[in-house]
């Protein structure tokens, strides 16, 4: 298969490990705010990286790299993704699928075969307000729920994030979401960030003391939640 992104290097993307990071082209949603509108509404078709540079890459990697991470755009919209998942594995890497969670039968099944090491599930926002969070009308949350609750169950390690945006995002938004999530082993607001390279404009950050208020808030359902990007 064909990515659109291709990081070489990162000690930041999966935690703990000295990774490398793919990123696919295509989502199911169109959040407004997402940072990475070249990989979903204003894909290059012209700048991909083929899965033979990708595999040899990773060969000559090997003792050096720990990880590879799999984002987005959403990686589980790709028919070929568990061929290529089992390659990168059989090369003795660990695995990071970085998913939107609408997709839950793909993800037990890559889990169960004992293919992916830890799941990142973006948590857009409150069940309430999901649909207009994610860009699309009437959109049916029960795989996501579904998603949460096998992640919830422990069969994977995993985290739950949220990219915090002014006027998307209220106080109680969070603490609704971190009871929904309540037992996860992490939770991570994210600020938002304008990349350039946004599907819509006019969002911003939501100040770092209310940043703070709320993870101080999120920490009675889940002790361990942390702020990114301030």
């Amino acid at each position: 298969m064909n990515f659109s992104g291709f990081q070489r290097l990162t000690l930041l993307d999966y935690p703990g490990k000295v990774a490398c990071t793919l990123f696919t082209s295509g989502c199911n949603l169109r959040c407004p705010f997402c940072h990475n509108a070249s990989l979903v509404t204003h894909i290059d078709n012209t700048n991909i990286y083929k899965e033979e540079e990708i595999l040899s890459y990773l060969k000559k990697r090997q003792g050096i790299l720990e990880g590879v991470c799999i984002s987005g755009g959403e990686p589980l919209l790709h028919a070929k993704i568990e061929d290529f998942i089992s390659k990168v594995k059989a090369l003795g890497y660990s695995v990071k699928l970085d998913t939107n969670g609408f997709f839950p039968d793909k993800l037990i099944s890559l889990v169960n075969k004992g293919l992916i090491d830890y799941v990142a599930v973006d948590f857009k926002n409150c069940y309430e307000k999901y649909a207009l969070t994610a860009g699309v009308e009437n959109l049916d949350i029960a795989p996501f729920m579904k998603t949460v609750e096998f992640l919830l169950s422990g069969a994977v390690d995993y985290e739950f994030r949220t990219t915090v945006v002014d006027g998307l995002h209220q106080t109680q938004d969070i603490v609704n979401i971190a009871k929904t999530i309540s037992g996860a082993p992490r939770y991570f607001l994210q600020s938002f960030v304008d990349s350039g390279d946004l599907i819509a404009s006019g969002f911003c950050a939501i100040s770092p003391e209310n940043m703070k208020k709320m993870a101080d808030l999120a920490r009675a359902f889940v002790p361990n939640t942390e702020i990114r990007g301030i």
